[in-house]
């Protein structure tokens, strides 16, 4: 994230957590340390995994106060190991230990995230399949979160509504059809918008064929019958396949041939890395 899309699109989300942690004040910090002093404190991981939103977890320290500095020994992407020193923070002691939560809440989140795409990405290495996340996003926290997917090697779908067309089961059914649902998205989209439609079984992948949709999204169907789709498809779209994506069968539906795998699972499904703020301590 460079420095401008962190102020136009983050900070505010930043301050937001912020200020549902502290509503008037940190009593616990201001009972013990009612005046400013400078301290440090080091940034540990816990566990191995993949580090993601450095910058984000500097930054919420910065709002608090921009003198605070950080000196960072990793760097986005980067593996980590358990017991491995990531950063040193210097600062004042009482924004240290105010923004401890927020920052440790996105860091491990995003890490997190990014460790779990990882993990699934391999499993794909050497396939011309590319790994999608989706919209299954906590609220307020996209960006993060499909930011984090990129930094552990997988790629974004659509960010959000106003981003691209996706004709799902109930946008064909509020159209009366395939057929009716892609001209009127045609009619509707600039001619540099793509339309993307939803299928659920074979006789859907014709009729989005002739009625010429530009990616054609396989929902939850067999693998036998998504070879037969991207078979008859043909190259005359581009196709993904969605709907239980699992790191045990990622595999084989790559194996199928399919341009895309889109998985909720990325986003939705995985855990925090494990990350502590430890051994603070006053400086001169």
């Amino acid at each position: 994230m460079n420095n401008i899309s962190m102020k136009l699109n983050v900070d505010n989300l930043l301050l937001q957590a912020l200020k549902e942690d502290i509503t008037s004040e940190d009593i616990s910090t201001n009972a013990v340390m009612p005046t400013k002093k400078q301290g440090q404190v080091e940034l540990i991981c816990k566990q191995d995994g993949i580090i993601a939103g450095l910058e984000v977890f500097q930054r919420v320290f910065e709002l608090l106060d921009e003198t605070t500095q950080v000196k960072f020994y990793v760097k986005d992407g980067e593996e980590v190991k358990k017991g491995q020193l990531m950063a040193i923070l210097t600062g004042d002691i009482r924004v240290l230990l105010s923004g401890e939560r927020t920052a440790l809440n996105y860091l491990q989140r995003m890490s997190g995230i990014a460790t779990y795409t990882n993990s699934v990405a391999k499993l794909l290495k050497g396939a011309k399949t590319q790994l999608l996340d989706t919209r299954k996003t906590t609220p307020n926290m996209r960006i993060f979160e499909k930011y984090a997917v990129r930094v552990g090697g997988g790629h974004n779908h659509r960010y959000n509504l106003s981003d691209g067309i996706l004709l799902k089961d109930n946008h064909i059914g509020a159209a009366g059809g395939i057929k009716e649902a892609i001209s009127m998205a045609k009619d509707y989209a600039s001619f540099v918008r793509k339309i993307e439609i939803e299928v659920e079984n074979l006789d859907m992948v014709k009729e989005a064929v002739e009625a010429g949709a530009d990616i054609i999204m396989l929902d939850n169907m067999s693998i036998e019958d998504m070879k037969k789709a991207v078979a008859f498809i043909a190259g005359r779209a581009k196709t993904e396949c969605s709907g239980n994506v699992t790191k045990e069968n990622i595999k084989n539906l790559a194996d199928i041939g399919v341009d895309y795998i889109s998985s909720g699972a990325l986003t939705h499904s995985a855990p925090i890395l494990d990350i502590s703020l430890k051994n603070l301590h006053a400086i001169e």
